[in-house]
């Protein structure tokens, strides 16, 4: 029976010696998990698989350079970054051909709740759930995409096809409809 390394043990096994079977072992935790989450963000399942690969690719490369000291944060929180930038990066790269890609996503999957949809709902702090639940679509994804995922203005506005302008007016608007749900 082989032991479970810790993923800040499999990282630093990864980085210091190139160790293959931790970069696999690596891969089969977080691989499916990063693939779901870039898959709410983009409905080209090839352009996932590719951000997927490229992400992990950079990780064996030692081009992303984990932080143990709590920088870099959690390997989960720090791969979606990586994935996540990336992910950016082609969309940026697909110009007028990837913001209709995503605006179809955003119409296919508009009355289907995502898990992180379906996770802010269910938090019992307040009815933060309730106050989320009732912002419109479209202030629920910009939040979701400067607080929740982290993304500077410019990578939200990238994301959601959105100008850099409309993403502060209606990260404006969000935070005063919750102050305003939760007074």
């Amino acid at each position: 029976m082989s032991e479970t390394r810790s993923d800040g043990e499999l990282l630093r096994a990864v980085a210091a010696d190139g160790d293959r079977r931790a970069f696999e072992e690596l891969y089969r935790r977080f691989a499916p998990w990063l693939t779901a989450r870039l898959r709410g963000r983009c409905a080209d399942p090839g352009i996932v698989d590719d951000v997927v690969q490229e992400t992990f690719l950079a990780v064996w490369r030692g081009t992303a350079k984990y932080r143990e000291d709590g920088y870099s944060g959690d390997a989960a929180g720090w791969l979606w970054r990586i994935g996540s930038r990336r992910l950016i990066d082609v969309l940026r790269g697909d110009g007028a051909r990837g913001r209709l890609r995503q605006a179809l996503s955003r119409l296919r999957h508009r009355d289907e709740a995502s898990a992180e949809d379906r996770v802010l709902a269910g938090v019992e702090h307040g009815d933060l759930a309730g106050a989320l639940i009732r912002l419109s679509p479209e202030l629920r994804a910009v939040l979701q995409a400067t607080v929740v995922d982290g993304l500077t203005t410019r990578e939200a506005a990238v994301l959601l096809g959105i100008p850099p302008g409309t993403v502060k007016t209606r990260a404006m608007r969000a935070r005063k409809q919750l102050r305003e749900a939760l007074a």
